[in-house]
């Protein structure tokens, strides 16, 4: 079995973060394991508080991983400072890490602000060392310094954003009103992801479980456009079947084909 690492931040209500990140990867059939670099203190209504994990755990966490499992692909989600970012990137060379997928999670559903604004340059270098980045519309455009608004604004953002030195861009179109289409940029041509916009309040953890849905599919072999495409096939059937759990934004059906499997009734 294909193990997969997570480098992110816990959700105490179990739709994003490293919760959505370990349900993803089982499901696809990979091994996931976590480094957390942050607990959050959340519901569907919001996160109200974080808490960030000691710099030195979070290499210690790292360096246990690589010292003994061979990890097969990185995903990396919630990285609040610049210390911890910079410790992460730093250990990810040095262990020669593989298909390093990055999310670069700035600001939460509810608004609430995940990466402090004085790590965003060292964010900008973590990048440089990934496979794959993964931004939706709002993470490009703080990433870019320009307004994103049609299809010719997102490639022009994978552009942009491919020149910190990434292998490849992922320009997310879940956050504009008139369809769900994606860019993926090899550096060279753009590929349009097509997708359709499914109307539900219930998406907590949509870019978490894309991203780990491309690392699970990148550590089993495929290639980078084979993994976009078959991660925004799961996620979009993960979103058709999420469901309500609380007053506001609801998770994904993560495991709708085991849950349909075992008669198992969610909605």
């Amino acid at each position: 079995m294909k193990k997969v690492l997570t480098i992110a931040g816990s959700d105490s209500c179990g739709g994003a973060g490293i919760q959505a990140d370990l349900k993803t990867m089982s499901a696809l059939g990979v091994y996931g394991m976590s480094v957390i670099t942050a607990v959050t203190c959340q519901n569907t209504k919001g996160v109200f508080d974080v808490q960030e994990i000691n710099n030195n755990i979070v290499h210690s966490q790292i360096k246990c991983i690589f010292d003994d499992i061979e990890v097969d692909a990185v995903k990396i989600g919630m990285v609040s400072n610049s210390e911890i970012i910079k410790t992460i990137r730093e250990l990810l060379i040095e262990y020669k890490a593989k298909n390093i997928v990055v999310d670069p999670v700035m600001i939460s559903k509810s608004g609430y602000f995940l990466l402090k604004p004085d790590a965003i340059n060292e964010l900008k270098n973590l990048i440089s060392i990934a496979h794959i980045v993964t931004p939706n519309i709002p993470e490009a455009e703080a990433l870019t310094g320009f307004k994103i608004e049609n299809e010719e604004h997102m490639k022009k953002a994978a552009s942009e954003i491919s020149k910190l030195g990434p292998k490849w861009v992922l320009i997310k179109g879940g956050h504009r009103y008139n369809d769900a289409n994606d860019i993926l940029y090899t550096g060279e041509k753009f590929i349009k992801i097509s997708g359709k916009r499914i109307q539900t309040n219930n998406t907590h953890g949509t870019g978490c479980t894309l991203s780990s849905a491309i690392a699970s599919h990148l550590a089993k072999g495929l290639n980078i456009e084979e993994s976009v495409i078959e991660s925004k096939n799961y996620i979009t059937k993960a979103i058709e079947n999420s469901f309500s759990i609380g007053q506001g934004v609801g998770p994904l059906g993560h495991f709708v084909e085991l849950y349909k499997q075992s008669g198992v009734r969610y909605e």
